[in-house]
């Protein structure tokens, strides 16, 4: 497990949060790339959540929305108390996580920003986020996830 380690694995093992972590392989250009990931490692597409980077106001903010949905920019700048979202500049998002496109993990970033996971996470008793790298995620319960994170939870995803 050395070699998989991130920075948000070893919040995790630092916390004593129990947790899962599942390897897979999936192009990075693959068309609907979470439910890939999600086939990948045989879990239902609705537990598995993305992490996105947005400008709430101009304040980076962190979105967890599940691969079956879309980020609701407007529900996120209002649950993040905002008036506008709109999603950040890749580079920026990474910069400020200290993660990559497509391995930026809720936990443990660089620095730690304000956190809005959809309220659909809390339907599950584990769910699935990026470990910090492609091709890795980590499987924990939603509750440790709003609390490692300071979340707050509310409805920002919609249909995709």
């Amino acid at each position: 497990m050395a070699a998989q380690g991130t920075p948000a694995t070893a919040l995790l093992t630092r916390q004593k949060v129990t947790h899962a972590l599942h390897p897979y392989e999936v192009d990075a250009q693959t068309p609907n790339y979470g439910f890939e990931v999600a086939a990948a490692l045989g879990q239902e597409p609705a537990r598995v959540f993305k992490t996105l980077v947005a400008e709430v106001d101009g304040a980076l903010t962190v979105a967890v929305v599940p691969v079956t949905g879309e980020l609701d920019l407007k529900a996120l700048a209002t649950a993040a108390g905002g008036k506008k979202a709109a999603l950040a500049d890749r580079t920026l998002a990474e910069r400020t996580t200290g993660y990559v496109r497509g391995g930026i993990s809720p936990l443990g970033q660089r620095r730690a920003l304000p956190t809005v996971i959809d309220e659909s996470a809390l339907e599950f008793d584990t769910v699935l986020v990026s470990a910090g790298r492609r091709g890795l995620q980590v499987e924990l319960a939603p509750t440790d996830l709003v609390r490692l994170t300071a979340a707050v939870t509310a409805p920002i995803s919609r249909p995709d």
